[in-house]
């Protein structure tokens, strides 16, 4: 018996706000203090690609987030590209970012859609857990996200979630469907494969010695498995 609001398997659910816009390539920035940097990185990024960038710093001031998050959204708006800030709902709000990304520990999701209105993409981590992805969709969630899906450098002690869970997101939510965690192009193939829509990249993408180089490989993956 399918669970109240999910379609049967093999079959998707008419899909809600937000699976235009998250899709593809989605790069989530490294911590970076020097913000010209950052930005020549972000800018080769969107030239191989990259159709969301997530703004996450974890070690720099409120003077620098905010410097560098302005900096990145006019990136974005230059190249029709989206920006998500990671966990900070009141920077979302402040420089007009088109959405936010919460986890675990940040405010719940009815609180940040209270801040930031309806027209912002919230996006929510669901790491291994099911449940968590079916309450999120519930609550008014526009994409969730899966991972650590392979072992990852930024977080090795992430807990691992299984591919199936791509699978029964995306036929079963309606949702924008991302995959995180240890992503290269050699293993993303398997990720799209199994339902995800987007996948959520930082290593192999900002450490390779050809950004731009490193973006289109990325979006190549896409082209070559084309969704419905």
């Amino acid at each position: 018996m399918n669970r109240i609001g999910e379609a049967p398997l093999g079959q998707r659910l008419p899909l809600k706000r937000g699976m235009n816009s998250v899709s593809g390539l989605y790069a989530i920035t490294p911590d970076c203090a020097d913000t010209a940097v950052l930005c020549a990185m972000v800018s080769s990024a969107l030239a191989g690609g990259v159709r969301v960038v997530q703004y996450r710093n974890k070690t720099a001031t409120p003077a620098l987030r905010r410097a560098q998050a302005v900096a990145l959204l006019e990136l974005c708006r230059a190249r029709s590209a989206l920006l998500i800030v990671n966990d900070d709902v009141a920077l979302a709000c402040a420089i007009g970012a088109d959405g936010v990304h919460i986890g675990a520990d940040d405010p719940a999701l009815a609180e940040a859609r209270a801040r930031v209105g309806d027209e912002k993409i919230i996006g929510v981590s669901c790491y291994d857990q099911w449940n968590r992805a079916v309450e999120a969709a519930a609550c008014g969630a526009d994409y969730v996200a899966f991972g650590s899906m392979y072992a990852s450098r930024v977080k090795p002690g992430a807990v691992r979630a299984p591919l199936q869970l791509l699978s029964d997101a995306r036929t079963r939510l309606g949702l924008p469907v991302v995959a995180i965690g240890g992503i290269n192009t050699c293993n993303a193939g398997a990720l799209i494969d199994a339902g995800a829509d987007a996948i959520a990249v930082i290593s192999a993408l900002f450490d390779a010695p050809d950004v731009e180089a490193a973006a289109r490989n990325f979006t190549r993956l896409f082209s070559d498995r084309p969704h419905d």
